[in-house]
């Protein structure tokens, strides 16, 4: 195979079949490897492979990020005493004594020319921001909000679109030292006051609703209702994305509500970031919050900021006038990233509207027109594309496309394989894994290495992930769960609220102690790759053997006629396990005795006889929750008897209808035998 080429389509795929290979030239312009001269150069530190480097950046974690901090010149008021004051898992004190602001990388980029920003929604083409422009505007709403008294530690709370005022409120409040927390406004009511009433907010900017799939969703009813149930909110900055002149009446407080249009017309002001602590919180994001409270995860200005730097340049390979884009609301952690490319003066992208309005194509057609570097999707979204049968690179022009981001869940190797056919030959296939609990991936993209079907390339530099088999030893080329065996400077600052840690510390900490549980099944392998095969807390047991669901969900999506799957395994009382599979079909299809023996015989030869379900049961929907996950968790919940309204909130979902239906089918489906199909 030639490097910086695909192998050749058609024939089976197997996970681990070589796809793409780096050449020469994209190796020796890669920003790791760079990283890795520089780090040869000035710190005497060579590194003949990513394998050793990664190993180095595990193992001496005060050279490794006292390195980053000094390659990016990281601009500090004052620098640290240390790197890492307390090596400790939860507890770890990283950089004491240094003062600096999240903003003040960004605006090292002020003078850059061409865009900072590229926005376009579904009703109108696109529109730019400066980055001169982007400082004028974050400098004004900085201004307004500092003479609405908001100061450091004060939380700026947003419902709000994917749009370039998203961003400059976000860097206007982080530039105060004041905190940051969205969420998007498909977002449900009750919902809303779950996260934003944990943080208890002093502002409040809201947009009076949204467009989504060729359709208007008012939102000025919601807007009042969290004026009503969030006490502590003083002042609401109200964006007009329906309207020019949203009608005020409809609010709780008019009074205390402003126009954001005023707050861009301050006085011409310089914007000066605050010098804040290392660990100073920049923003607040959520867990799923499928049951109970939604977690209010806190991270730091300087956690967020090498990370941010470290992941964006020597693993997503984003370089000064790069253009990024993710496909993602301002309720998920990819926001946060996207915004992230602005840190290495790259033009962040932004869409607001449906990736399938008017159809899967809308997407490819921007990475076209805007000639789009790195382009990101959910895991779904690039599965859907290629059930559609789309080919996006056979009728445009994608040759600016340097990189394909895959994140959210995991993606089949037929996938991989369809964005190297349909796609491009040469891209980079960037699948990462991470989650909101550091805003970051844990395992991900690498520009000098090989992509192989169905594996993420390798463990991020200065994360020391391994797999723990039962006995909590790290095992390879073996599932286990996966562990942090050492802190970073992402990891969450604390909870909201969470005073004593102790709900912190039952979240990752309780299994291992002084070991972080992510709570995924992963597979490293001796090459230093890695497969990811869903949540552990969603493991299917069949008579002590147990897979990660998403071996499942390979097996039964690569039939032409299944849409989605769920699958669950659930234990009886007298120690036995039923296994039903849920799948959702084209509307007027219906499972029948063709579609179930398929099915069966695909579980069967590709996974084993243990893994057939004892049911296939077709639903209209399968559930996820807002950031994207299938809710596996809720659904076994139901099946044992949870009402759907105990198993999960309605507001964390995407479409909150499809729970009901499984507790209507939950009477129905027999789980009272003491079998169980195995097909042996």
């Amino acid at each position: 195979m030639t490097p910086g080429e695909r192998s050749e389509r058609g024939g089976p795929i197997s996970e681990g079949t070589l796809l793409w290979e780096p050449s020469p030239e994209q190796v020796r312009e890669a920003s790791l490897t760079q990283f890795m001269a520089w780090l040869g150069k000035e710190k005497n530190q060579d590194v003949g492979s990513y394998a050793e480097l990664w190993e180095w950046s595990v193992t001496e974690l005060e050279e490794f990020w006292g390195s980053v901090w000094a390659y990016f010149a990281i601009p500090a008021a004052r620098g640290y005493e240390e790197v890492l004051g307390e090596r400790t898992m939860p507890g770890a004190r990283w950089f004491p004594g240094a003062r600096l602001n999240f903003v003040e990388q960004i605006l090292r980029h002020r003078d850059r020319e061409g865009p900072a920003l590229i926005f376009q929604d579904e009703a109108s083409g696109p529109r730019t921001l400066s980055w001169a422009e982007l400082h004028r505007q974050t400098a004004s709403a900085a201004s307004a909000l500092r003479e609405l008294g908001v100061g450091p530690g004060d939380r700026v709370a947003a419902y709000i679109t994917n749009g370039p005022e998203a961003v400059v409120a976000m860097l206007a409040t982080a530039s105060l030292g004041a905190i940051w927390t969205s969420a998007s406004p498909d977002f449900g009511a009750g919902s809303l006051v779950e996260r934003f009433g944990q943080v208890a907010p002093k502002v409040l900017i809201a947009v009076d609703g949204y467009r989504y799939g060729g359709k208007t969703f008012p939102r000025m009813e919601r807007v009042a209702q969290l004026q009503r149930e969030i006490p502590e909110l003083e002042y609401t900055l109200l964006i007009p994305t329906l309207s020019d002149e949203p009608d005020l009446s409809l609010l709780h407080d008019a009074a205390g509500t402003i126009p954001w249009p005023h707050i861009l017309r301050q006085p011409e002001v310089d914007l000066k970031p605050e010098p804040l602590p290392f660990d100073h919180p920049l923003w607040i994001l959520y867990s799923s919050g499928t049951t109970g409270l939604p977690k209010p995860i806190v991270h730091g200005h300087g956690g967020m900021l090498l990370e941010h730097l470290k992941y964006m340049a020597f693993h997503a390979d984003v370089r000064p006038g790069d253009r990024f884009f993710w496909f993602t609301t301002t309720g998920w952690m990819m926001w946060n990233v996207v915004v992230a490319a602005l840190l290495r003066g790259a033009t962040a992208v932004l869409y607001e509207g449906s990736p399938g309005h008017p159809s899967l194509d809308t997407l490819w057609d921007l990475t076209e027109e805007q000639r789009i570097t790195h382009f990101g999707a959910s895991a779904a979204y690039l599965t859907a594309c290629m059930k559609e049968g789309l080919a996006p690179g056979r009728d445009r022009d994608l040759s600016e496309l340097r990189i394909v981001g895959s994140t959210g869940s995991p993606l089949p190797p037929e996938a991989f394989r369809w964005v190297y056919d349909t796609v491009s030959p040469r891209i980079l296939l960037n699948s990462t894994s991470g989650g909101t609990d550091i805003c970051s991936s844990f395992v991900g993209g690498n520009p000098i290495l090989p992509v192989h079907a169905g594996e993420i390339q390798c463990r991020t530099l200065g994360a020391k992930v391994e797999a723990y088999d039962e006995e909590g030893r790290p095992v390879v080329d073996q599932v286990g769960e996966m562990v942090l065996t050492e802190p970073m400077p992402s990891m969450p600052l604390h909870f909201w609220g969470d005073d004593d840690g102790s709900r912190y510390r039952e979240s990752y900490f309780e299994t291992y102690p002084g070991v972080w549980r992510h709570g995924d099944w992963i597979k490293v392998t001796s090459r230093g790759s890695c497969v990811i095969y869903g949540r552990s807390d969603a493991t299917l047991n069949r008579m002590g053997v147990r897979i990660g669901t998403s071996e499942i969900y390979r097996a039964v999506e690569e039939a032409s006629r299944v849409q989605d799957s769920l699958v669950v395994s659930l234990e009886r009382k007298e120690g036995s396990w039923y296994m039903p599979l849920f799948v959702q079909l084209a509307p007027g299809d219906a499972v029948d005795e063709e579609l179930e023996k398929e099915i069966r015989t695909r579980i069967r030869e590709r996974i084993s006889p243990r893994f057939v379900p004892d049911d296939i049961v077709q639903v209209e929907e399968i559930p996820y929750t807002l950031s994207g996950k299938k809710m596996e968790k809720p659904v076994k919940e139901i099946l044992q008897g949870t009402p759907a309204e105990e198993a999960a909130s309605p507001d964390s979902m995407r479409n909150p209808g499809a729970l009901e239906d499984f507790g209507a089918r939950a009477a129905r489906l027999d789980t009272s035998d003491d079998g169980g199909t195995t097909d042996e």
